[in-house]
């Protein structure tokens, strides 16, 4: 077992007292900041998020929110700067560089929004598929078999022979998905993946990554923009400056229709939830902020079975609330 899983590391914390113990992937107050001379940018400020294995999770936030971080993140390809990170059983903070070579060739498939980042131009979908096959060492009957599943599994087995610019922007991000595959990682990452698309392409994508999700049964994390993709999943976790501010869980709502694998659909209802991390925060969209001039100080009350927020008295009001307070 190498370096970098909790194992050969010796952790000792019971898991039952950790919090996401139960989880595959768990972000446990992480930070991350960059420096570029005297300047820092904290581009994650203690991001808590966990994630149940098998599950396929949207990340949404608006630019530099630091979503595509997190991802980095989770890849191995960068380094917290604080807080615990764990993925399955590796822990991401303690990793030598060695051992993050094998995370990502053995735990993780990641598939960028631009395809040329995802697949060798001078190489057809099939011999795509089958690279990271061949840096790994297996054998050509393998990889011939692997590569033909994947892409028959995805919808592109048609164009197995054909090289990249001969297939469609859905098409080539689908084999992305296939390339992402070859290895059988246990977790996803798709950065915007539908960034580039029409709304059917985007479509056919994202089809494609449920059914890696539910045929495969590997964990994914999905950022994007895309309010067509979002809206089609379970649960989106929205970021908003470098901290996780708001989930919306989704849940099946009537009987819907059959298609033709048999497979139920009906509508995805949703409904939205701040999230609290444990030492208390919860961000307050700015719609409500500005709705009820919420600055700096509010007030809170614990009423029977909610708490409410009130803006600060100001003035005259807040020596009358103040004398109030001290009277009860």
């Amino acid at each position: 077992m190498t370096g970098g899983t909790l194992e050969a590391l010796g952790a000792r914390t019971p898991r039952a007292a950790e919090y996401g113990a139960d989880a595959f992937v768990v972000c446990d107050n992480v930070v991350r900041i960059y420096r570029a001379g005297s300047v820092e940018v904290q581009a994650l400020q203690g991001v808590d998020l966990v994630v149940d294995e098998g599950e396929l999770v949207a990340v949404v936030g608006a630019s530099g929110s630091g979503k595509s971080t997190l991802l980095a993140l989770l890849s191995g390809l960068d380094v917290p700067t604080a807080g615990r990170l764990r993925v399955g059983p590796w822990d991401l903070m303690a990793m030598s560089a060695a051992d993050r070579v094998v995370y990502r060739r053995t735990m993780v498939g990641f598939v960028w929004q631009r395809a040329s980042l995802n697949l060798v131009g001078y190489l057809t979908a099939r011999q795509n598929v089958a690279l990271p096959l061949a840096l790994a060492g297996r054998s050509r009957r393998w990889r011939a078999a692997r590569a033909a599943e994947l892409l028959e599994l995805l919808g592109v087995a048609d164009g197995a022979d054909r090289l990249p610019r001969e297939l469609s922007g859905g098409e080539q991000q689908r084999v992305s998905i296939a390339v992402a595959l070859a290895a059988a990682p246990r977790l996803v990452l798709a950065d915007e993946p539908t960034g580039e698309l029409d709304t059917a392409s985007s479509q056919e994508v994202f089809d494609a990554l449920h059914t890696v999700n539910r045929e495969t049964g590997a964990t994914v994390v999905v950022v994007t923009h895309d309010p067509l993709v979002s809206g089609q999943v379970a649960r989106t976790v929205a970021i908003r400056d470098g901290r996780t501010s708001s989930e919306v869980l989704r849940r099946m709502v009537g009987r819907g229709h059959a298609d033709g694998s048999g497979t139920a659909h009906g509508e995805l209802a949703g409904e939205e939830y701040a999230v609290m991390d444990r030492a208390g925060r919860v961000q307050v969209p700015r719609e409500f902020r500005e709705a009820l001039a919420l600055t700096r100080r509010v007030r809170l009350a614990l009423e029977a079975d909610h708490v409410s927020v009130r803006p600060a008295p100001t003035g005259r009001s807040a020596g009358r609330h103040a004398a109030q307070d001290e009277a009860r």
